[in-house]
């Protein structure tokens, strides 16, 4: 244990004390010595310092401060010969730490300095290098002394760049063209360092360039019209219908990126710096080199280049093509597109029509290799007026339609020969392109290659037994299908269609009958050349009957007049009396005839209904004939007595006929009175 020192003196303690024996011009002198060994510092802030030693994970630096600063080992990692005494720059991020230690960083130092160089490239249009660190999208990400940069795909190099990869690791000099220091991004080109390169190449290029010169040059882009071809620092235009003589799709098929070849310069826009170059003009014209062989008539065999609506271009060497008209690919009349005969990428055979070597034009065909079908030495017999056969619907037109009978040999079918009964408007109420239709031959012209054909002639013409079905005066129920103002469209049995004027249709109560009405209709007027019934409502009741059968029977009610001279009148007089001893003669004998055919009408007209309601009344079933010859057998009788009659009235009608003309001719003064009458 100390042992204490009684009575200390403590007023003598600050004489005897360290640094009391210093006067004050030696402290003043000491303390400046000291204060030059010191320097002061601030933070984010770089300065050099010396390396005092290289641990396993900091490096001890002196920057002159009260105390060393520690650096992280992995800041030198691109110094791998590190050692004491090197001098280095570093950033302060602080001053003393909670441990008042002085923080240090090598990273951030270079950081800071490159950052400085990036802005004063950026002013001065410096070169900076850096090294490419990776591949991204769009381009490649560049390192510029810790600072990332973005080089932009289309800044790398004059010519596009398609494998970026091949420059991940090189190191590469860039200029800075854009800083962004809001989000600390850094845009630089090594595209502009080439192009200062390439002036004066460009510059010799087109001051020498004329047309006709042949050049070398690279295919550095490809597109869907041609390449552009660098020709050194100036690029031209290889369009593709200058690639080959023959037709190519694509420039890839003949050509590839980065080949190189000699072109020819086309043309050359000095303003615009426009360069057009070719490729085929190096090689003499195909045309040239055909054979003289090759004449009209010759056959020659190629491939289908091109399709078009009008017909089909064939080359048969590369640039020497050929046209086959739709016309010529077949014997057929219709002309369809040439993509039903051949397609595209065909190897086919042609006849060669015509050839122009001067214009260099060439028309080729296809049918003329095949016989024509309208030639054939059986073509006569085969298509003889009133054969049969069955074809093909081609086409549609107002007047009617066109079968195709076989490749080559069409026909036409009227309208009005499609059906016997319904008055067809369109042929497309019956029929559509496509379908197949049984026809007959009407009518054959081999010299002008046309053929007429039927169809409703393949069946019996119904129009001879509705003769005797709807005779003038009978009835029958009939429906109203379609209304105008010129009249009515009226549907009859068996499918036949009549027609019926306005003043015809009105019901017995003043009402007009509907679309879709059926009611009984008197037949008016019966045309079996025409196809024509005109019926009448009003006749089958009444007044309206009656007033029918005034108007049927109007032509034999002419007065007699007395306006000419006497011997006219004397004459006239004697025809009358020659009329009424005729008629008087005759009456009964008419009378009686004219109930007998009337009697042998009715049977003749019901058998002709029982043979249009019977199915095997159709001459296309061959159980229909056994039907068809009963009915004579059965009426035979009849039809003579009924023939016989007829003679006799028809003999006594003209006759009276001559005498009622007779009287016509004298009295035809008083007409207009008489029909005045008439009317009233």
């Amino acid at each position: 244990m100390a042992e204490v020192v009684d009575n200390f003196d403590w007023d003598n303690v600050g004489a005897n004390s360290f640094g009391g024996i210093y006067s004050k011009e030696e402290r003043a002198r000491l303390e400046e010595m000291y204060a030059g060994t010191l320097t002061t510092v601030e933070e984010e802030q770089v300065v050099k310092g010396t390396v005092v030693s290289v641990g396993d994970r900091d490096v001890i630096v002196n920057i002159g401060f009260k105390s060393d600063g520690l650096v992280p080992r992995s800041e030198f990692r691109d110094l791998a010969d590190l050692k004491a005494g090197d001098e280095v720059e570093v950033f302060i991020e602080d001053q003393e730490d909670a441990n008042g230690q002085l923080i240090l960083s090598r990273k951030k130092a270079k950081i800071k300095q490159a950052w400085k160089a990036i802005y004063d490239a950026l002013e001065n249009d410096t070169i900076l290098e850096g090294v490419v660190k990776r591949r991204t999208k769009g381009g490649l990400i560049m390192e510029l002394d810790g600072v990332e940069a973005f080089l932009p795909g289309s800044q790398i190099d004059v010519k596009p760049i398609r494998d970026f990869d091949i420059y991940v690791g090189r190191r590469m000099e860039v200029k800075v063209v854009k800083i962004n220091a809001a989000f600390d991004n850094v845009v630089v080109s090594h595209k502009v360092l080439i192009e200062k390169d390439l002036e004066k190449q460009r510059e010799a290029i087109l001051n020498n360039l004329e047309k006709g010169q042949i050049l070398e040059g690279v295919i550095k882009n490809m597109t869907n019209f041609g390449v552009f071809i660098d020709l050194g620092g100036v690029d031209g235009l290889l369009h593709i219908t200058d690639i080959s003589w023959g037709r190519i799709a694509h420039p890839s098929e003949v050509l590839q990126l980065d080949q190189k070849l000699n072109v020819v310069v086309l043309d050359f826009d000095e303003a615009k710096k426009r360069i057009s170059l070719g490729l085929k003009q190096l090689t003499p014209h195909p045309w040239d080199s055909l054979p003289q062989d090759l004449q009209p008539g010759s056959k020659v065999q190629g491939r289908i280049v091109n399709v078009a609506d009008y017909g089909a271009f064939m080359e048969i060497v590369p640039g020497v093509e050929g046209l086959i008209h739709v016309s010529e690919m077949s014997w057929s009349q219709h002309l369809r597109n040439p993509q039903d005969f051949i397609k595209q990428g065909d190897v086919v055979e042609a006849q060669i029509l015509t050839l122009d070597r001067e214009d260099r034009k060439m028309s080729l065909g296809i049918k003329q290799l095949t016989e024509d079908p309208w030639t054939r030495a059986d073509f006569g017999s085969k298509y003889a007026v009133g054969s049969k056969h069955n074809g093909l619907v081609r086409n549609l037109t107002n007047f009617g339609l066109f079968v195709e009978l076989e490749e080559g040999v069409d026909g036409l079918v009227h309208v009005s020969d499609l059906s016997w009964t319904k008055k067809v408007k369109h042929p497309s109420e019956m029929v559509k392109v496509g379908d197949r239709l049984d026809v007959v031959v009407l009518e054959l012209d081999v010299a002008n290659r046309r053929l007429a054909l039927g169809h409703k002639q393949l069946e019996e013409n119904p129009w001879d037994t509705f003769q005797t079905v709807f005779t003038p005066g009978s009835t029958h129920k009939a429906t109203i299908t379609e209304k105008t103002d010129r009249g009515a469209v009226l549907e009859l049995p068996y499918g036949i269609e009549g027609f019926a004027y306005p003043k015809s249709l009105a019901k017995a109560d003043g009402g007009s009958p509907e679309v879709g009405e059926s009611l009984d209709f008197r037949v008016v007027e019966f045309s079996k050349d025409d196809r024509r019934i005109v019926l009448s409502h009003t006749a089958t009741y009444g007044q309206g009957q009656q007033d029918e059968d005034n108007r049927m029977s109007k032509f034999t009610k002419k007065k007699p007049t007395g306006g000419n001279a006497g011997g006219a009148s004397a004459q006239g007089e004697g025809k009358a009396a020659d009329l009424k001893k005729a008629e008087k003669s005759t009456l009964g004998d008419l009378d009686a005839l004219s109930a007998l055919r009337d009697r042998m009408m009715g049977n003749e007209r019901e058998a002709a209904e029982q043979k249009l309601s019977t199915p095997a009344a159709k001459p296309a079933k061959a159980e229909a004939a056994p039907a068809e010859e009963a009915a004579p057998a059965e009426g035979g009788l009849l039809s003579t007595i009924a023939d016989a009659a007829s003679a006799v009235v028809d003999k006594a009608k003209d006759l009276a006929g001559d005498v009622v003309d007779t009287v016509k001719n004298l009295t035809s003064s008083d007409e207009n009175a008489d029909d005045k009458k008439d009317n009233a």
